[in-house]
């Protein structure tokens, strides 16, 4: 049964697999130690989807720690921002986009270390890869 994007439901999914994923275990580990290497996911509202989204997402050496929907990013403390229109996170989420491409060419923006995010690109292309495994209903 497909699941719902963008919700709680889904980022708790895509938690899931991706502490099952041995390849983003390897190509993360070292993450997140000695820094914050948290995120937060910032889906834009757009000519689509009606309101702003947040999801926190807890990453520390390879590992998911906590994947959930929020109110306020000022909520919590993350290292990291990374924000896209609906659209472009839907172009992701279906491997139009990658995640590293998607920032270099400005269709996302980066807040936090930009050098932590490139020293670990594989791992952030396991993590979107992780994200094309799941049925997802996208209702906007």
């Amino acid at each position: 049964m497909a699941i719902p994007f963008p919700s709680d439901e889904w980022i708790s999914e895509w938690r899931e697999r991706l502490n099952d994923n041995e390849d983003y275990a390897e190509k993360g580990q070292g993450w997140g130690v000695d820094f914050n290497g948290d995120f937060v996911f910032h889906v834009r509202a757009d000519d689509r989807l009606p309101d702003d989204r947040y999801f926190f997402i807890g990453l520390e050496d390879g590992e998911c720690t906590e994947a959930r929907e929020i109110d306020d990013p000022d909520d919590v403390d993350a290292g990291f921002v990374y924000r896209g229109d609906y659209a472009d996170w839907v172009a992701l989420n279906q491997g139009e986009v990658g995640p590293i491409d998607g920032m270099m060419s400005g269709t996302f923006d980066i807040e936090g270390d930009m050098q932590k995010v490139l020293q670990y690109s594989e791992a952030a292309v396991a993590m979107s890869e992780t994200g094309r495994e799941i049925e997802t209903d996208y209702q906007y």
